[in-house]
């Protein structure tokens, strides 16, 4: 990347200037955003499980705080992002210093991006993942290596590791946006190990977006990693399990240098007085987490139970969404939820069979369960069928050995 972009970009800030002076323009990542989401609006009557929000809302309490902050949006956000910033860094052990703040934590993400990688020092990331990271690598010009998950939809960190060697950035999400699998705390570390000896001038963020609602009790956070090396980041954000994706709140952590090059790329004034108190409010309340976690695993407990009964396995998650192979074209699958008033995620290809649905409140999973169950039990058309990419290991043995896939 050319140092004029580069010294240009640090005087700017990441956001639509940084995407502009990449050649992706505002336009293009409204594009991107709406063909995302599933819809650009929303629309009265359909049940919107596309986008892995939190259905629940942030809650009253926040609610209230927001209100009460409309008498202050005169003032800039120094103060309230500036107690969110040390409210967050305490509740994760870290001194303030070790600690960003960002407009979501894809902000976080291009900022990185943008610090770490370069034309001959480019991007590892797995396929399918969040692909914020991957485009805006595209689009700054610089190599991007996609590896395919496993068979079992996990990411394969032993290929991610060794593609690392010469790269810039390695992006990792864990648990994994579209499949929901999840990497333990020893894989993680073992990951970090064998990819920084290969080439100890990579830089590693871990994002750790739906961390919240883990419950595997292998799974631990990165944060100390993240502490005890330069070369490592970890991403988290406010739009899930807080229920405030609209409010664009999200954070990283790492050493002082490491968020120092980050800081380069965002901008000073990035969050609204009413976003930082949101996610204040949100933040300081001990029942938020432990109350959203339970709903969540109840209702994703029973779309999963509803899917297996019809003859659908679900890969194992451990976030806010599902993945599975309703064996069919994902498009079509899609409409036809739609037409029944439920709106579930594009494709993820290669896994153009594979529907991701976002676990809303059980009111809403109920319905849902009923029209994936009708749309997935009545026959595909010509159109719906298309060879899947590969059969995952969770399948029935008839489907892993590629005998024809019944509805």
């Amino acid at each position: 990347m050319a140092t004029s972009r580069r010294t240009f970009l640090q005087l700017v800030g990441a956001n639509s200037l940084a995407a502009a002076a990449l050649g992706r323009p505002a336009a293009a990542f409204a594009e991107q955003a709406r063909d995302r989401s599933g819809v650009a609006t929303d629309t009265a009557g359909i049940i919107r499980l596309s986008a892995n929000e939190n259905s629940n809302g942030p809650g009253e309490k926040v609610l209230a705080a927001i209100q009460q902050s409309f008498g202050r949006v005169n003032r800039y956000p120094f103060q309230t992002a500036g107690k969110l910033r040390e409210a967050v860094a305490a509740s994760n052990a870290v001194p303030t210093d070790h600690l960003t703040l960002g407009c979501g934590s894809s902000e976080i993400l291009d900022a990185a991006v943008m610090a770490f990688a370069e034309k001959d020092h480019g991007v590892v990331t797995a396929l399918p993942t969040f692909e914020l990271v991957g485009d805006l690598g595209k689009h700054m010009g610089v190599p991007v290596a996609e590896v395919a998950v496993t068979k079992s939809l996990e990411l394969d960190l032993g290929q991610m590791s060794e593609k690392a060697a010469g790269a810039g950035f390695v992006y990792i999400c864990n648990p994994n946006n579209p499949t929901g699998t999840l990497h333990g705390a020893k894989a993680i570390e073992e990951f970090v190990t064998d990819t920084l000896r290969r080439d100890p001038h990579v830089t590693i963020l871990i994002d750790e977006a739906y961390h919240e609602y883990v419950e595997r009790e292998d799974y631990r956070t990165a944060i100390a990693l993240a502490i005890s090396n330069p070369r490592v980041i970890v991403s988290r954000t406010f739009s899930k399990i807080y229920g405030l994706a609209g409010m664009r709140i999200g954070y990283a952590i790492g050493q002082p240098d490491t968020i120092r090059r980050i800081d380069k790329f965002l901008d000073p004034l990035r969050l609204s007085c009413l976003s930082s108190m949101a996610a204040l409010t949100a933040h300081s309340d001990p029942l938020r987490v432990p109350d959203q976690r339970q709903r969540n695993h109840d209702a994703r407990a029973y779309t999963v139970n509803a899917l297996k009964e019809a003859g659908f396995p679900v890969v194992p998650s451990e976030a806010n969404f599902i993945m599975f192979d309703a064996r069919r074209d994902i498009r079509q699958f899609a409409a036809d939820c739609r037409a029944k008033g439920i709106e579930i995620a594009r494709p993820f290809p290669p896994l153009t069979t594979h529907a991701r649905v976002t676990i809303g409140t059980m009111e809403e999973m109920k319905k849902a369960s009923e029209v994936l169950r009708q749309v997935l039990t009545s026959p595909p058309t010509s159109a719906d069928l298309v060879a899947p990419a590969f059969a995952p290991a969770f399948a029935p043995a008839a489907l892993r050995r590629g005998q024809p896939r019944e509805c």
